[in-house]
């Protein structure tokens, strides 16, 4: 008999506007290749860019808030595994989950650490240094109290991996690495990608609801297209992007060759065809999808500290890293002109996918530790009391209100 897994997701997974639409998908194909019966859930609606699940063959089931309907809905499904993608859906359904199915295994993806990624972004609004960034947020408690009360969290960075275990003491048997993964076909067709002489152009590319996507084409506008421009007076810099917001529209200059394109076809497309790719992210937090693809597509990369994060070990970046703009832009300029540079930042690209992001070097262990926790879960939750004492203390208040919400609502 199958196992089944319950995915609860805060939206339905959008892989040609975020990375974490396609983190999902990958998540999908790992436990399909398990033969998993899976089911998705979700309060949200789908949307033009949403993958339809169903020709994946997973049951997609909308779920309410506040609601025992879910607890019916468990009580039915009763799956061996819930899988929770990001902490905010644990708040809201991990209690129930617990309470109807005490025995499935909880998996909280993370996506990436939201309370990182929160914390630096109110370091950059204040001007503070990201070195002076406060985690201990109430953020943070939320968040770690989720990841405490799961018996496994992904986690897509080393570097948020050893900020859990280091910083906040947290213990790696709860943790599992699981970066973005490259399959065989990559490496089999990087022969076949655009030369440097067929592309042109610059590309800057991410969801523009993303506040480090839209804070980057700001600094573009303002700070790095103009002098680049200086020095390449015919290039153009096209933004993909979907859900770009009105200000960003705005921005659409074809006398300045500031091009707001919206979202594009298919990324390959788009990055077979640039030259360069402009990433000044001045926070965020997880790894970067576009540099991924960027690496992928044989494109290099201009970016920041914040952008190379998690990404290149100790590999020579597929580009350039820097955060002083003046460098960002002599670099740009540098790379768009130089072909030996630039082919040699594409041949760094090739070898970190290789080196640090292969498939196959994750998949077989995660499905065996998968197994294995499967077997061991009630050893593995007593090694890890910490988890079942927050289970019944911080969730007792949310439980009780949104059982007061779903009487209420009966009226």
């Amino acid at each position: 008999m199958k196992k089944k897994l319950l995915i609860i997701g805060h939206t339905f997974p959008e892989p040609s506007t975020t990375a974490a639409g396609g983190r999902m998908l990958q998540l999908i194909d790992l436990f399909q290749a398990q033969d998993f019966e899976m089911t998705f859930a979700s309060t949200a609606g789908s949307s033009e860019y949403s993958t339809d699940l169903t020709t994946l063959n997973i049951s997609v089931v909308s779920i309410q808030l506040n609601s025992n309907s879910f607890n019916a809905f468990l009580e039915q499904l009763q799956p061996d595994i819930v899988l929770f993608d990001r902490f905010v859906t644990e708040e809201q359904f991990g209690w129930r989950v617990a309470e109807t199915c005490p025995n499935a295994l909880r998996i909280l993806d993370t996506e990436d650490l939201h309370f990182l990624r929160k914390a630096r972004e109110e370091a950059f609004k204040m001007g503070v240094s990201m070195n002076e960034v406060n985690l201990f947020t109430e953020t943070a408690k939320r968040e770690l109290a989720s990841i405490w009360r799961c018996d496994l969290s992904l986690l897509i960075s080393e570097v948020e991996l050893n900020l859990l275990t280091e910083t906040f003491q947290m213990p790696k048997t709860m943790l599992w690495y699981l970066p973005f993964l490259v399959g065989s076909e990559t490496f089999t067709e990087k022969e076949n990608r655009t030369s440097f002489e067929e592309r042109d152009h610059f590309v800057a590319v991410g969801n523009l609801k993303h506040a480090p996507n839209v804070a980057a084409v700001v600094l573009l506008k303002q700070k790095i297209w103009p002098a680049i421009r200086q020095h390449l007076p015919q290039a153009e810099l096209h933004i993909y992007g979907a859900y770009a917001p009105q200000h960003i529209q705005e921005m659409h200059s074809p006398n300045t060759g500031f091009l707001i394109m919206g979202w594009g076809p298919t990324i390959s497309e788009v990055m077979q065809k640039s030259k360069i790719q402009l990433a000044p992210l001045p926070f965020g937090a997880g790894l970067k999808g576009k540099i991924l693809d960027a690496m992928r597509y044989g494109l290099p990369t201009v970016t920041t500290p914040m952008g190379a994060e998690g990404m290149f070990g100790e590999a020579e970046a597929p580009g350039s890293v820097t955060d002083h703009w003046d460098t960002f832009v002599a670099a740009s300029v540098q790379l768009y002109q130089n072909k030996t540079e630039w082919q040699l930042a594409q041949n760094s690209g090739f070898s970190i996918l290789e080196a640090r992001f292969k498939k196959e070097d994750f998949s077989t262990v995660f499905a065996h530790t998968i197994s294995q926790l499967l077997a061991t879960l009630e050893t593995h939750r007593t090694k890890h009391f910490m988890g079942q004492i927050l289970q019944h203390q911080s969730l007792q208040a949310t439980k009780y209100l949104s059982k007061w919400i779903a009487e209420k609502n009966k009226n």
